[in-house]
């Protein structure tokens, strides 16, 4: 049976797995969601038996259904293969009591890299499929991974142009470093300044006008994204938390049908959203215990009902969690509303007009799957040099965010589920705030000094993702103003 997908702001549009991936967004600026969760009807002694790959492409043909078999293969093929370090592609490590999911082992270094690796795949399957004849142009915004994993995977790729917009001062050197460095003559990679809310309103903007349309198609050009609110990103994220727990249970961590909880921290929501997916499939997940930084609008949201980006924007440590719109909690807001578009499509617009919503007490009542926490910075640092001290194992900011807030919900509530930490970076991407965590210091040597005193003392080759960014050429230097953005990409384009 073919799956569909519903936009979560109009009852009326239903498309294809293909056309939801090929337009990103709505076409009413909702995004698209199955229009029912497939069950995973495979036996766990099965999925214990197979490699990540397998696992994919099990989790994938329920959601996917318009690719066949040979194409979907062919696209798990291509994206997980020796582009990741590891042949486990990500592999638990257990450390004071949790499993780290290792999601940081492809080419850039962090989680993005699960599903961005196949999304180009997916991209250009779709179009084909579509029988599309533009060149499908990615516009994307960054809080500093999605953009290196979105352009490492799309450049030099045949058919398709990328643009990132990052907040000039909002991303971590390395991040940065390894944007702005990217190969690629369909590659362009700009500065904001603004912050990563602003850039990624921009976008969505971009994505919703009508007469900017209209000129890219007579160019030959059309939109697409490879932020996470493409269903195509979040569907091959599904796959880890079922790999996750298949792996747990094949090594006699947990028996069959035991429940786990997974921490996640997020931003965005998108990738906490896949683990709420994997759950209503019916994997054996509890709790999804939602971490986040000092930017903690959505820690408010689980414990009061509000959604309210009217405050203060934080710099943190953590910067690819620094977000006050988490664009993907619009797809769990729409599933709590009952599936019901206008109600959801009411509560976004206030979210636009008056920069929050508060939703009904039934629609609370549908999140105690939900555990929502935050850690301050100096929380987040004590994580890190905790758990260093105690086990030798080196985490990054982010995960040392969900690490944090998974202490603070085990001593408030005495559950010892086994669970699953997700690892969303490597420690690498991050030197100077992990080795100011472990000693203070450590902060008179240069980033690259860190690189290397991280690697000594956590018993860790540095990954080729940072070598090769060490001597590289920076080539795109373009900053723009907020408001400038559509002139920066129809010059790029050529459609002035």
């Amino acid at each position: 049976m073919e799956l569909m997908y519903a936009s979560t702001r109009d009852a009326d549009e239903r498309v294809t797995a293909s056309q939801a991936i090929l337009r990103g967004l709505a076409n009413d600026g909702g995004l698209y969601v199955p229009t029912e969760i497939p069950a995973l009807d495979v036996d766990m002694d099965e999925l214990a038996g197979m490699s990540y790959q397998e696992t994919a492409y099990t989790v994938m043909k329920k959601f996917l259904t318009d690719f066949t078999e040979e194409e979907l293969k062919h696209c798990i093929r291509s994206a997980y293969d020796d582009k990741f370090d590891t042949e486990e592609i990500a592999p638990l490590v257990e450390a004071r009591g949790a499993y780290y999911l290792e999601l940081f082992h492809g080419a850039t270094i962090a989680f993005k890299d699960m599903a961005l690796s196949i999304l180009p795949h997916l991209l250009t399957t779709a179009a084909k499929k579509n029988q599309v004849k533009n060149e499908i142009v990615i516009l994307t915004a960054t809080s500093g991974d999605t953009g290196k994993a979105a352009l490492a995977g799309f450049a030099d790729v045949p058919g398709t142009r990328i643009i990132v917009f990052y907040p000039k001062n909002g991303v971590s050197p390395i991040q940065e470093k390894q944007m702005v460095t990217q190969k690629g003559e369909n590659t362009l990679v700009v500065g904001i300044h603004g912050n990563f809310d602003q850039a990624q309103t921009g976008v969505k903007k971009m994505f919703s006008d009508a007469e900017l349309k209209k000129r890219m198609d007579e160019a030959g050009y059309q939109f697409s994204s490879a932020n996470s609110i493409n269903i195509g990103r979040l569907v091959p994220q599904i796959v880890y938390y079922v790999y996750a727990y298949a792996r747990l249970y094949a090594n006699g961590v947990i028996a069959k049908g035991e429940k786990i909880n997974v921490t996640v921290p997020t931003g965005n929501f998108g990738n906490i959203l896949a683990a709420f997916y994997a759950k209503n499939m019916g994997l054996p997940i509890a709790k999804l215990i939602c971490a986040s930084n000092e930017n903690k609008v959505l820690y408010d949201f689980f414990t009061t009902g509000n959604y309210d980006k009217n405050r203060e924007f934080v710099l943190t440590s953590s910067p690819s969690m620094d977000i006050l719109i988490s664009s993907n909690l619009e797809r769990l807001i729409y599933w709590i509303a009952g599936n019901d578009a206008a109600k959801n499509a009411e509560l976004m617009q206030s979210l636009s007009t008056s920069g929050k919503y508060e939703i009904s007490p039934q629609m609370r009542e549908q999140l105690n799957d939900f555990y929502g926490g935050y850690t301050k910075e100096e929380e987040t640092a004590e994580t890190i040099r905790s758990l260093y001290k105690e086990t030798g194992y080196v985490i990054d900011t982010h995960t040392a965010v969900a690490a944090g807030v998974y202490q603070n919900y085990k001593k408030e509530t005495g559950d010892i589920a086994k669970t699953v930490i997700a690892s969303t970076a490597s420690p690498f991407k991050f030197t100077r705030s992990v080795m100011n965590a472990i000693d203070g210091e450590y902060d008179r040597m240069t980033d690259f000094e860190l690189v290397d005193e991280l690697s000594r003392i956590g018993t860790v080759k540095v990954p080729q993702a940072i070598e090769e960014i060490r001597n590289a050429k920076v080539i795109h230097d373009t900053v723009c103003e907020v408001e400038e953005m559509p002139l920066v990409v129809e010059k790029f384009l050529g459609i002035e």
